[in-house]
């Protein structure tokens, strides 16, 4: 079987889905979950009927909050062979930047690590909290120059240049070119 993707916006009945599964598994109330996340309760109840537009942030908080990794939130299991298109795909932007997120590939069952490419430009810098506890993040950049890595010790790329950096402690993500996009790797251990 082959699947095409061809979302421009949050799967909002799959965010949805996913949290109330999440949140039953963790044991937790809403009121606990949004204390956690950062977030106003009415937030999480919204999101979890489905309604609601997230951030990239909030799901990353929520992420947090329940550990799981972000992928889980937002991508529903994926068949044998899928194909997403250049500009398609699951793509959430950021509250904060101009910086958004296209989830490529999420984690199968028993292995850790997502897939995204992020693309961002010039002019704004995306500050991440730290994501689950044992995180690493693996960047390329496909296209153009960023500053990214820990916040306490930030490093330029350039195209075709490869990093790696703890995910779990905060760090950034800044375009120093026009048309910047990176081909992103998050490994949960």
């Amino acid at each position: 079987m082959v699947e095409t993707r061809r979302d421009d916006g949050p799967p909002h009945d799959v965010i949805a889905a996913a949290l109330r599964s999440e949140r039953d598994r963790a044991g937790l109330s809403l009121t606990e979950v949004a204390r956690r996340a950062g977030i106003a309760k009415s937030t999480l109840s919204q999101l979890e009927s489905g309604s609601g537009n997230p951030s990239v942030e909030t799901l990353w908080a929520l992420g947090v909050a329940l550990n799981v990794p972000f992928s889980q939130l937002v991508d529903p299991v994926a068949p044998q062979v899928r194909v997403i298109r250049a500009g398609e795909g699951t793509t959430l932007r950021s509250d904060h930047a101009d910086y958004t997120g296209t989830l490529l590939s999420a984690s199968s069952p028993g292995a850790r690590r997502d897939l995204y490419i992020l693309r961002m430009e010039p002019g704004s810098r995306r500050e991440a909290d730290p994501h689950i506890p044992g995180s690493v993040e693996h960047i390329t950049v496909a296209a153009g120059r960023l500053r990214t890595g820990p916040a306490s010790a930030p490093i330029e790329l350039e195209t075709g240049d490869y990093a790696t950096f703890p995910g779990d402690v905060p760090h950034l993500y800044e375009a120093l070119e026009p048309g910047t996009w990176v081909v992103h790797v998050i490994e949960h251990r």
